[in-house]
């Protein structure tokens, strides 16, 4: 039965025409007439419709637009950190008039007690004289004591070396001559010493090999070339190789690995291919990368493969997936343990964070999360066969999560960031609460991602790499700065020990061995 709004009005369809025009229209021409007007209302009708389908497209359109672009300003724009700001009741800012003071500022010298103190003492060139009775005054042997912090600039030397030569007095046919020390580049126009300041200065406080250069002129060394310095960093990235290789083995033996990558520029000399990515790999120690020219799962497949993890702790990025799965495949045929896959949890909640501008339900998301990582900060300070006793309370809030987002799902649109964020959650729902059944499983792979930080400020600081022994010498030399600062070593302490060792013939230390020897 057609609809009252598909009935057409005779009256309303005639009415335009005069009697005279009615007179002269046969039947054959009214009924033309009509079915005329009814097709032209269905056109009409359709494209109404189609209108209206686009107008609600072009709505959800707007809205992710409007969405992406809160989510980069806040990415370029906004606090690097993902901590809110906590509304304090009175009675919490009444408590903090109650809290004991501060302690007193201390001397430079308590502060750094393993610097050097230098004397100075300030005396007048003659004896003053007394404002009251103006008699000469003399030294009491009291002193005003006062301290402060001084540097003292980097400072250029050139060492001329001199090898004594021997010769025999009798028959005078030998002569023989000091050896040369061990060096990382034998004959080289640079120290050791000038190699790791370079080498450091780039990879670990990352300034641009230009800029070192600049440095150097204004301390007085105008002209360094550029491209000898580079050629150091490379050099110095050589010699430490074998370092590098015993970091990549303590990584095979973990069980439990981080991994994550990130895009690595190449100029020039990438074989066609200038996007290139840094693939990183953690365990509790070691810091370790590899640079490829592919972010395929194969070279995770690879690495997985030969090691015994059994844990793999990532962002659920598929090649990760993939990677499980064929190395899984492996280990099957020779029977060893298979991999888990533990994903991120700070990576669940930064998709709610990036929506919660637009949508209010995020909050109750990033609220419940908030509890969850506060359980988290009290199970990190349990031993090890305590801290699920303390995750246990971490369930109902994630399966209340889990409730709310299934609820509503059904109630929003499926291309709305706030769906995206719920999807995400309950895709991966098993892989991001695994870690609650696990003591040694952590939350996140924040651990990973703070590895990565540098090694990323440095790419845009540097721009690229221009050839692949500059790609591999990032690769070896973020692996050992980067395992440094994991294990609270200090990169300018422990470098020139372990050439020194490899000067001498000795195991060279890695990282965690040597924050091992020297406590």
């Amino acid at each position: 039965m057609a609809n009252e709004e598909d009935k057409i009005d005779i009256f309303q369809v005639l009415k335009p025409l005069t009697q005279e025009q009615l007179k002269t229209l046969s039947k054959e021409d009214l009924v033309q007439l009509l079915l005329g007007e009814q097709s032209l209302r269905l056109q009409f009708q359709t494209f109404c419709n189609e209108g209206k389908a686009i107008e609600e497209e072009l709505k959800e359109k707007k809205l992710l637009i409007e969405q992406l672009y809160v989510i980069l300003k806040s990415r370029f724009f906004g606090k690097s950190s993902e901590r809110r700001k906590i509304q304090k009741t009175e009675q919490q800012k009444g408590d903090k008039k109650n809290r004991p003071r501060k302690k007193k500022h201390q001397k430079p010298s308590e502060r750094y007690p393993d610097l050097p103190v230098v004397e100075r003492d300030l005396s007048l060139e003659s004896f003053p004289k007394c404002s009251q009775c103006e008699s000469e005054m003399t030294d009491s042997g009291m002193v005003e004591s006062s301290e402060f912090l001084t540097v003292t600039p980097i400072k250029f030397t050139i060492i001329e070396q001199n090898r004594h030569k021997y010769r025999c007095p009798k028959c005078h046919a030998d002569l023989k001559t000091t050896p040369a020390p061990p060096r990382i580049c034998s004959g080289s126009a640079y120290s050791d010493e000038m190699i790791l300041d370079v080498g450091l200065s780039k990879y670990c406080d990352l300034i641009p090999i230009q800029r070192y250069v600049s440095m150097a002129e204004r301390q007085g060394v105008p002209g360094l070339p550029p491209q000898s310095l580079i050629q150091l960093t490379h050099q110095l990235a050589d010699f430490l190789n074998p370092v590098y290789l015993k970091i990549r083995d303590d990584i095979l033996k973990s069980e439990l690995l981080h991994a994550d990558e990130t895009p690595h520029r190449m100029l020039e000399g990438g074989r066609g291919k200038k996007s290139w990515y840094l693939w990183g790999f953690l365990n509790h120690q070691s810091s370790y990368f590899e640079i490829h020219n592919t972010r395929s799962g194969d070279v995770a497949e690879n690495l997985l493969t030969q090691s015994n993890c059994t844990k793999l702790v990532s962002d659920v990025y598929s090649g990760y997936g993939k990677a499980v799965r064929e190395a899984n495949k492996k280990r099957a045929i020779d029977l060893k343990p298979l991999i888990q896959s533990y994903y991120c949890n700070a990576h669940a909640r930064r998709k709610f964070t990036d929506v919660e501008a637009n949508y209010l339900e995020a909050t109750q998301f990033i609220d419940v999360y908030r509890k969850i990582y506060r359980l988290e900060e009290i199970a990190k300070k349990r031993p090890e066969h305590r801290i699920l006793r303390v995750r246990k309370y971490m369930t109902p809030p994630f399966e209340q999560m889990k409730t709310m987002a299934t609820e509503l799902k059904n109630t929003i649109s499926s291309k709305s960031g706030l769906a995206k964020a719920t999807n995400y959650f309950l895709d991966n729902f098993t892989e991001l609460t695994r870690f609650v059944t696990d003591a040694k499983a952590p939350i996140d792979n924040n651990s990973q991602e703070r590895r990565l930080r540098n090694p990323v400020i440095g790419r845009k600081t540097w721009y690229g790499t221009h050839s692949l022994r500059g790609a591999q010498t990032n690769a070896v030399l973020f692996t050992l700065v980067e395992s440094c600062k994991l294990c609270g070593v200090n990169p300018r302490e422990y470098f020139p020990k372990v050439v020194e060792a490899l000067h001498a013939k000795k195991t060279p230390p890695t990282p965690a061995q040597f924050a091992a020897q020297t406590g």
